[in-house]
């Protein structure tokens, strides 16, 4: 079973940074492919960014792809979404979520383990 903890949310105003954290246990994290997901109020949950466990191998929400960067720590158990040049339409909650998948995934029905999320504003 293991454990996700989104941090590092905020309020930001547009076109400023926040970056994402999030720290797992109870798990082989280094085994894991971890993503990272959005949910805006009366929306459906959005892939925002996934990384691979085996070979590092980053994908992204092609709108997302030049703001935002994926990256993890398995020295720390941790994922990071740095987000840059944000804008209003970023805001959201922000989830991490895991899987053993040998592939990467931005269904987030194969995603077997998610955080509580972290709240994303971005006022214009």
């Amino acid at each position: 079973q293991v454990q996700l903890e989104e941090s590092g949310g905020g309020l930001v105003q547009a076109g400023g940074s926040l970056r994402l954290s999030c720290a797992a246990s109870g798990g082989t994290f280094s085994r894991y492919n971890m993503g990272w997901f959005r949910q805006a109020p009366g929306k459906e949950r959005e892939f925002v960014a996934q990384i691979r466990w085996f070979d590092l191998r980053t994908s992204y929400t092609d709108s997302m792809r030049s703001r935002f960067t994926i990256s993890r720590d398995n020295s720390k158990s941790t994922v990071y979404l740095q987000m840059n040049d944000l804008k209003p339409e970023d805001t959201a909650v922000y989830y991490c979520a895991a899987n053993s998948r040998w592939s990467g995934t931005s269904n987030p029905t194969e995603y077997d383990y998610w955080g509580q999320g972290t709240q994303v504003t971005v006022s214009s």
